[in-house]
């Protein structure tokens, strides 16, 4: 497994939170549900392109064209 990834995907968290917690701090609590959101988005899409390598290098492993 890829580490690099793994550090990403805390930086994108601990990066989250403390915008989450500015905005909410400075009033603005829909904007920080929705960099929150964004935040979850982007490291979702990063997942499901891994579980897409994942099951690409299975079918190629068992011939399953």
């Amino acid at each position: 497994m890829d580490v690099d990834l793994i550090f990403k995907i805390a930086g994108v968290g601990i990066l989250t939170a403390v915008l989450h917690t500015v905005l909410k701090q400075a009033g603005k609590e829909e904007q920080a549900h929705l960099a929150t959101l964004a935040g979850v988005a982007i490291v979702l899409m990063w997942v499901i392109q891994m579980l897409g390598n994942l099951f690409d290098q299975v079918r190629s492993v068992f011939q399953l064209y």
